[in-house]
């Protein structure tokens, strides 16, 4: 079969399309004819040998990934071959940037009907960071309000329409470039963060400040006043310390994305019922894969990429 995969860690150049042996599942694990894997960050950094995941050489990028699956391993349950589905891979593993993988059974769930098989492959790992990130680590409640920094991104997009189903007042910060969509999300307040006062636009404290962008931790630090006595500071950017106050019981919490197979599911039914949208800007070839490593590394990627298979 067809895969890119690097034998080393590197730029963009040790990614090579080639042909690799067909996976066969072991006992508890099903094995998918690839539909599409997507692209993320992660995928950019444990390439590049800066993020701290011990990954087998060679070894196939694309965590999150959509297909159908064409043979079980023994003792598998729950699952048909031609079940249609989706997958958050365990990320030291080999993943989807191929034409089959194999996956542990318990992490794949049925793949939502309402979108292409596809383009699927966008939500499991970004939809569950913003769903961990509001509920798990940030503890939100209807009613309460939420400062999402860096919300044009694809998390923030989730997180934003997550948040507001669950009945949360939504501030967002965006650059004129998402605006627009940050606001079609549905947030409530929109802050353009490059020529506004983050702090004097706000009409009050909040109970969550979740960052998502790389923003500079002096500034970081100074947001912390944004947020009312005993709440929290989130944030997915694990390459910074997350700033709290213990002064005043403001926790400070660093999302590290968990697979969660009961979660994911319930993502998947949100999708279906028309609450949450799957944003997919691009659909490229197995083939184009190492370019989009390379927009990646030179930080040009805007919106979700998926790899069609």
């Amino acid at each position: 079969m067809k895969a890119v995969q690097f034998h080393e860690v590197g730029g963009p150049e040790v990614l090579r399309y080639e042909d690799v042996e067909q996976p066969v599942p072991a006992a508890g694990q099903v094995r998918l004819r690839v539909a599409a894997s997507a692209f993320n960050a992660a995928d950019n950094g444990m390439r590049a040998g800066f993020l701290p995941i011990p990954v087998e050489l060679p070894h196939v990028p694309g965590y999150d990934v959509s297909g159908t699956v064409d043979a079980l391993g023994d003792g598998v349950t729950g699952v048909e071959v031609g079940d249609a589905v989706i997958a958050f891979l365990p990320m030291e593993r080999n993943g989807g940037a191929a034409e089959y993988v194999v996956a542990p059974a318990e992490s794949v769930v049925a793949a939502p009907t309402t979108i292409p098989l596809a383009d699927a492959a966008a939500l499991p790992s970004v939809a569950l960071t913003a769903w961990q990130a509001l509920f798990d680590d940030g503890q939100l409640r209807a009613g309460q309000r939420v400062l999402i920094v860096g919300a044009g991104g694809v998390v923030g997009g989730y997180a934003i329409q997550l948040a507001k189903r669950a009945g949360v007042h939504v501030i967002a910060t965006a650059s004129p470039r998402s605006i627009d969509a940050v606001r079609a999300a549905g947030a409530d307040q929109v802050i353009d963060h490059t020529d506004t006062d983050l702090l004097g636009a706000l009409d009050g404290q909040v109970d969550v400040l979740l960052n998502l962008a790389p923003i500079e931790p002096e500034q970081f630090a100074a947001d912390v006043a944004a947020v009312r006595d005993g709440g929290a500071v989130v944030s997915t950017t694990a390459f910074m310390a997350t700033p709290g106050d213990d002064a005043r019981g403001v926790r400070a919490a660093t999302v590290f994305v968990l697979p969660n197979r009961e979660r994911l599911t319930e993502l998947v039914s949100l999708v279906d019922a028309g609450a949450l949208t799957v944003e997919v800007t691009r659909r490229v070839p197995l083939t184009e894969l190492p370019a989009i490593h390379a927009e990646a590394a030179a930080g040009r990627i805007a919106g979700k990429v998926v790899v069609l298979a």
